[in-house]
């Protein structure tokens, strides 16, 4: 498998540390994909120019992280990360989307912000997005007092990968002010092996 990725990544880095916990991140060649000047085998495989993008043995291009999580998890036993069905599926899901919003909101302001000089920048589409974060992340904070981010998941590993970009991209923002469940929670997690193996250096 070949997996088109850029290591700041959160998305790229969901995927990668699913990986590693499923036992499967020896048999993926990983390709650093220049934006700014592509390799002719992206642009051939991946219309949407985007990452993370996984080319499969078979030759499949998968272009979107939660697609590219099911497949990973076809190809073991998944480990017990996401059931097959039930309502313990739809809330690891559930989580699992919770974090993608995050990431969804952090890389467009971080986005936003390196696009555009400052004077230029959007200040209500900043805000929008800044509150949602905010918001998931009292959500998340709820759940981990709840003891609902204890056992390792697909859901778990979404949340870590979000909470490792704000930490790279958001420091300032300090989301660990006001939620120690969640702070707790992610100083233990960001200790897995998959997850120090995948930190953007």
């Amino acid at each position: 498998m070949k997996l088109f990725y850029s290591p700041t990544s959160p998305y790229v880095r969901k995927v990668l540390v699913l990986a590693h916990e499923l036992g499967l991140g020896d048999r993926i060649d990983a390709e650093t994909v220049d934006f700014a000047q592509p390799s002719e085998a992206f642009k051939a495989t991946n219309p949407l120019a985007k990452v993370p993008a996984l080319v499969t043995d078979d030759g499949q291009c998968l272009v979107d992280s939660p697609v590219i999580c099911e497949y990973l998890l076809a190809q073991s036993d998944g480990h017990g990360l996401l059931p097959a069905a039930g309502p313990e599926r739809i809330e690891i899901l559930n989580q699992a989307a919770l974090a993608q919003g995050i990431m969804d909101s952090a890389v467009g302001q971080s986005m936003e912000k390196r696009a555009r000089p400052k004077e230029f920048q959007f200040d209500g589409y900043l805000a929008k997005h800044k509150g949602k974060v905010e918001s998931a992340l009292d959500a998340l904070e709820q759940m981990a007092a709840e003891g609902k981010l204890a056992q390792l998941s697909l859901a778990t590993i979404s949340v870590g990968s979000a909470l490792g970009y704000l930490d790279l991209r958001f420091a300032d923002d300090a989301w660990r002010e006001g939620r120690p469940a969640l702070a707790a929670w992610y100083a233990g997690f960001e200790q897995r092996p998959s997850m120090t193996a995948t930190k953007p250096g």
